[in-house]
């Protein structure tokens, strides 16, 4: 986006939503382990991240889709690939950083977050995840008041 006119991508398809997770009673009884699935990150994700460009949740772009979150609570892990809405998407990195980000700041510390670009979907995909992976890049990201002022906007939630 440069100078909040122009927009890559100005008309982006638009998905449907897949509606919130019914809890049950073991969600709500403290005393059940209760292990972090594919399905809570999903909806952590898709409830609460908005797209840089687009009043839209990552979701409504399909570029989070709940087959590609995968978790694994008992070796701590979560690998999240996310499809940037256009192959020269220069707001992946970005996206990237957001999901990471809300990641961090959701999950215990126990888990090693690994956020990529969906394979073959994106022309600087190896550049980008390169720069996802590197924990030193990520912190000075974030240390960047400006950066870290776009990912909160990201992180902030609009009404549709």
């Amino acid at each position: 986006m440069s100078g909040g006119t122009h927009l890559e991508n100005a008309n982006p398809i638009i998905f449907q939503r897949t509606g919130e997770r019914l809890l049950t009673a073991t969600d709500e009884d403290e005393n059940v382990h209760d292990p972090i699935d594919d399905r809570e990150i999903f909806d952590i994700l898709c409830l609460t991240i908005n797209d840089p460009e687009h009043p839209l949740s990552l979701e409504e772009l399909n570029v989070v889709e709940q087959v590609r979150v995968k978790v694994n609570d008992g070796e701590s892990t979560v690998d999240i690939e996310f499809t940037p809405t256009i192959p020269h998407c220069s707001m992946a990195t970005l996206i990237g950083l957001s999901i990471k980000v809300k990641l961090l700041r959701c999950l215990p510390s126990r888990f090693k977050i690994d956020v990529h670009i969906t394979p073959g979907t994106h022309a600087s995909e190896e550049a980008v995840n390169k720069q996802l992976a590197d924990k030193e890049r990520v912190a000075a990201a974030l240390e960047n008041s400006s950066l870290l002022e776009v990912v909160n906007q990201c992180l902030s939630i609009r009404s549709h």
